[in-house]
């Protein structure tokens, strides 16, 4: 006897819990649809900016990826010659690559960059069809002035 009306207690108490979660609003998004707004500090894609007047901000000081935890970025610097200017300093990143599939979006590239040249937006939305088009090379991740 004991025992059933402990099973009837247990069953009372789980269709109270059914009961009382069925009538609060969904908290699911239909994500296509609807997308959730980020905060304002979220991570997510990078981007390398420009100065002004449109020389590149990375000196190729390679600050990026030494402190990148996960080894995402690849910087191959270069020295700026008297008629091909590309940056303000004396070197500029020939080769900038970031592999998508191992960064953690940590931030700390964006925190070690003297120059500020690079920048997480807030794009989360990063998907591809083979590793490659994952590893985001210096044209991908320049923003258009």
């Amino acid at each position: 006897m004991k025992k059933t009306l402990s099973q009837i207690g247990s069953m009372f108490f789980g269709l109270w819990i059914v009961l009382k979660h069925a009538f609060k609003k969904p908290v699911t998004l239909k994500y296509p649809e609807q997308k959730r707004k980020l905060p304002a500090r979220s991570r997510g894609r990078h981007y390398l900016t420009k100065w002004n007047d449109g020389l590149e901000r990375c000196v190729g000081c390679e600050l990026c990826a030494i402190v990148c935890p996960s080894q995402a970025i690849y910087v191959k610097p270069a020295e700026n010659r008297p008629g091909d200017i590309h940056s303000h300093g004396e070197r500029y990143a020939s080769d900038f690559q970031i592999n998508m599939l191992r960064c953690i979006f940590c931030g700390m590239c964006e925190e070690a960059c003297p120059t500020g040249a690079i920048i997480l937006g807030n794009e989360y939305e990063l998907s591809g069809y083979t590793r490659e088009s994952l590893i985001y090379t210096k044209e991908m991740l320049t923003e258009k002035n």
